[in-house]
């Protein structure tokens, strides 16, 4: 095993862990790969904190991966969208003078030595630090011990890098205050630069052929499709297509997929031609991005009323559920909560059924957000394969989050929760793998109306003690995603009326 230092965009820090080991368990090495962050002690010593149980101040670019080949520490790079680069990892301390006291060992010197003939080029730099004139060159001058003989700058077979990391520092300061001063200098070889940042770009929103003002930016849907692990073989699904943001990138890394939702104008956008179905929306941008030969097909439906047949067909279900800030969830049923929808078809011109027309809207209500979390849970088990993965967005008020917001299910097991704040409201990419080995006790759920039926048991019951607090109030969590759309739009308006 050696050790690689990887290098993070200064972004979504608590996505970093779950992207990493999705990817390396996608590519059959999450088993054995290691990783620490790059801690050493007063003493010199080294601490050996893990990412779950170390809490720095601020967010850390680096983190160290002990892995058992360079084509592992490749294939991190290559598929990771948060990894700037990966480095072979020689030495790192607290101090210069430790550093290459580190670096002399024969431990050390065995990674370094095979270059020692190789045209070489030295990149020095510092996160959250800018060096004062002429210390750089001094930098270098401390690794002439090493004795490496050529250098090229231009097209160097080696490249060597050092790294001051200092703590993020805010306010007004000379940019050079308190230089030398730094928490870890790392030091060691340039592997690869990390390539798959340069989809961000090629998946714009903006640059895309069709969208909409619900579309998922790019690096999310980048950052779900690797959640779920997508690649060649698999067959995912997005049960809220819209307008196809994950079924772009999921086919886009090899997978085959299919996306329904409730209002086929979305997927559909606006039909160029209606014998031409390359022009429906999501087909242009699939075609866009060379993937529209793995879009199995789209299809109109409400999954309240879906039409599979039997479960355990997907490898992943990847969504961003509708909930509330700019559209809000549906769900087909009357308007009057309870009231079952008609048997007898409704009759407009003519004779004509309503629902035989192309233009036909069925009756529909709002699917309250913590029923169709749950909803989408129990209906990501029956439908997943042993293994496979439900990635979705919920959904909080940040105030009020707490862990049991993330309904538990049996047969499911959550291996990611990664958070991307907004301030007084957040959304949470929650991975949920399905530990269930079969579909014997996996059943289709029943899409009940939770929300409806809890608040008939509540007004038909004599309170219990089991069912009291001490204050007198009826003892139940209420997830922070609750009414979210009505909590948030109070919110926003409350806002408003303050300033004002």
């Amino acid at each position: 095993m050696r050790k690689y230092l990887v290098h993070y965009s200064q972004a979504h820090d608590s996505f970093r862990l779950p992207e990493l080991t999705s990817i390396a368990e996608l590519h059959g090495f999450g088993h054995t790969m290691k990783v620490t962050l790059p801690d050493d002690l007063p003493d010199g010593s080294r601490g050996s904190s893990t990412l779950e149980d170390s809490k720095p101040r601020t967010p850390r670019p680096f983190v160290i991966v002990e892995l058992e080949s360079e084509d592992q520490a490749r294939v991190l790079a290559q598929r990771c969208i948060l990894i700037k680069a990966v480095y072979e990892l020689w030495a790192h301390a607290p101090s210069y003078s430790l550093l290459h006291e580190r670096n002399q060992t024969p431990e050390s010197r065995a990674l370094w030595e095979p270059f020692k003939s190789t045209p070489f080029r030295m990149h020095v730099t510092a996160i959250h630090h800018a060096f004062p004139e002429g210390r750089v060159r001094q930098v270098i001058q401390s690794f002439a011990y090493m004795d490496y003989e050529h250098i090229s700058l231009d097209n160097p077979g080696v490249v060597l890098f050092a790294c001051e990391e200092y703590e993020l520092r805010i306010g007004m300061r000379n940019k050079s205050e308190g230089d030398g001063e730094f928490m870890q200098v790392y030091f060691g070889r340039l592997v690869t630069e990390g390539t798959a940042r340069q989809l961000i770009t090629k998946f714009d929103v903006k640059k895309r052929a069709y969208y909409g003002n619900t579309s998922m930016e790019a690096e999310m849907s980048l950052l779900m499709a690797n959640q779920a692990q997508a690649g060649p073989g698999k067959l995912i699904y997005d049960p809220f297509a819209g307008t196809g943001s994950m079924l772009y990138t999921s086919a886009f890394f090899g997978a085959l997929v299919f996306g329904s939702d409730i209002d086929g104008r979305q997927m559909r956008g606006k039909v160029v031609s209606a014998s031409d179905t390359s022009s429906l929306g999501i087909i242009r941008s699939a075609s866009q991005y060379g993937v529209a030969h793995r879009i199995l097909d789209c299809a109109t439906f409400d999954i309240t009323f879906n039409p599979w047949r039997r479960g355990g067909i997907f490898d992943a279900i990847v969504t961003d559920p509708p909930y509330g800030v700019r559209a809000g969830a549906k769900r087909i049923g009357s308007s009057i909560v309870g009231k079952p929808l008609s048997d007898v078809p409704r009759v407009v011109d003519n004779g004509i059924a309503a629902h035989t027309k192309s233009t036909y809207v069925p009756p529909m209500r709002p699917y309250e957000m913590s029923d169709l979390t749950l909803d989408l849970i129990e209906f990501a088990r029956y439908m997943l394969k042993p293994g496979g993965r439900l990635v979705f967005f919920l959904p909080t008020v940040t105030e009020d989050y707490s862990e049991l917001d993330v309904p538990e299910c049996g047969g499911m097991k959550v291996v990611g929760n990664s958070i991307q704040d907004f301030g007084k409201w957040a959304r949470r990419l929650i991975t949920i793998e399905r530990t269930m080995a079969d579909n014997l006790e996996a059943q289709a759920p029943k899409f009940e109306d939770r929300a409806w039926r809890k608040r008939e048991e509540r007004a038909g019951r004599e309170p219990t003690e089991s069912n009291i607090h001490s204050d007198g109030k009826e003892e139940e969590h209420v997830p922070a995603h609750r009414d979210f759309r009505e909590k948030y739009f109070q919110g926003f308006k409350k806002e408003e009326s303050d300033v004002s």
